[in-house]
């Protein structure tokens, strides 16, 4: 790689030495497109076995990592065996509880809705009485109001 870079150096100046019946404004332009050629090939070598090395290391991890989540499986279904029993043993105490509060609370329930029930009755005649009163208060209000005004 050095060696590149040392012909591509010597080429450069063996260019630039030659190229003096050249229009000077010309020089600069073409030193620059080949310095720029030598910096992206240079980028491109520092690059890729960088690219290379990662993905290596990547490979080697996922190689590491598999085995250990065949592992993790097992042992998660081992755990999940053991723990099994215990979990068909707190559903089968839980279950009557539960089905124990229900019934305890379904009279609660249906006694709440039934006081609901009568405070609605007794609240739909008042309401109905108000309406009425508010109604003919309105009524009155229009009747007063019309016999003000002059007549046409």
């Amino acid at each position: 790689m050095k060696s590149t870079l040392v012909a591509a150096l010597l080429v450069v100046l063996a260019i630039g030495c030659e190229s003096g019946s050249l229009v000077k404004r010309d020089i600069p332009a073409d030193v620059e497109t080949l310095t720029k050629y030598f910096q992206d090939a240079i980028e491109e070598i520092k690059t890729h076995p960088l690219v290379s090395k990662a993905q290596d290391y990547l490979e080697e991890g996922k190689a590491q990592i598999t085995p250990l989540t065949g592992k993790i499986q097992e042992h998660a279904d081992k755990i999940q065996e053991q723990i099994q029993p215990y979990i068909t043993d707190i559903e089968g105490k839980v279950r009557p509880l539960a089905e124990n509060i229900q019934i305890q609370l379904s009279p609660l329930t249906e006694n709440l809705q039934a006081q609901v029930d009568k405070v609605q009755a007794k609240i739909k005649p008042l309401a109905n009485d108000f309406q009425e009163q508010m109604e003919k208060l309105y009524q009155t209000m229009v009747d007063q109001t019309k016999a003000m005004l002059p007549s046409q």
